[in-house]
């Protein structure tokens, strides 16, 4: 896969960056492919996790959030979706990509550092957007839920939630040695974000001090945009602070990234 990276075709003319970054992906698109275990947690865990979140959400009043059930499940499946496809899945693929030398091999090409990580994102991204896309089209037809009040934000929720996921998987690949490992150390993030951010108890039913806590957790910005693309429920104040927090913890995440990331084999 590296080898044929390094030229266009083979044939020895300089590529494009479109062209490196679309032969990465496919190749990356390929292995993702062929690897059932990530296919099961890409397309089948997602949906488990929106019917386990709608049955438990039944349990709880949630009178005070200004959401229905079904568009609490649904604003919680699409943090899902993000965390599961992009983020579980891509410290695995990262980490294998290191420990079989690929990753220094794409290194002495003509490929650069950074399409060679957002080259290996690819596939994982486009398939969680357009699990996004499915559900929010399935919720409007299928589901007592209106279209999103405002889509913008919907639109901003998601995208701030894949470049924070992305970089986050590379954070936590470099403290991970093997692909059986990286089903431990994707799960502080899984579950801090799951419990803490929104995804399956909303953080208006929280005691106070708790959402205050949760508020500044990595996914919880991004959670709130999405929450409000739907229900529009925040004034501009809470969307501002949202937003900063979201990108703040993309920037430590970046400089994280810029500082640790490793490129060869731990040992």
């Amino acid at each position: 896969m590296a080898t044929a990276l390094m030229t266009d075709g083979g044939t020895g003319a300089r590529s494009t960056a479109v062209g490196r970054l679309s032969a990465l992906g496919r190749a990356e698109l390929t292995l993702l492919v062929r690897n059932r275990a990530a296919l099961f947690v890409a397309l089948l865990l997602p949906l488990a996790m929106v019917l386990a979140m709608q049955s438990s959400l039944k349990e709880l009043d949630l009178g005070r959030t200004e959401m229905s059930l079904a568009e609490a499940a649904v604003i919680g499946g699409t943090g899902f979706i993000l965390l599961l496809v992009i983020h579980v899945n891509l410290v695995s693929a990262y980490v294998a990509r290191r420990e079989e030398l690929v990753l220094k091999r794409l290194r002495t090409g003509e490929i650069s550092d950074r399409e060679i990580l957002a080259g290996t994102a690819l596939p994982a991204v486009g398939l969680a957007l357009a699990q996004v896309v499915l559900l929010v089209a399935a919720s409007i037809a299928l589901l007592d839920v209106g279209a999103p009040k405002r889509p913008d934000l919907l639109l901003a929720g998601v995208v701030l939630g894949v470049v924070l996921l992305v970089a986050l998987a590379l954070v936590v690949s470099a403290v991970t040695r093997t692909v059986e490992s990286a089903q431990l150390t994707t799960m502080p993030v899984y579950l801090v974000s799951a419990l803490g951010s929104g995804l399956f108890v909303p953080l208006e039913l929280m005691p106070d001090r708790v959402a205050s806590i949760a508020e500044l957790l990595p996914m919880t910005g991004v959670m709130t945009l999405i929450r409000d693309g739907w229900v529009g429920a925040s004034d501009g104040k809470d969307l501002l602070g949202a937003a900063l927090t979201a990108l703040a913890w993309i920037a430590l995440s970046v400089f994280a990234v810029n500082r640790w990331f490793r490129w060869e084999p731990r040992r």
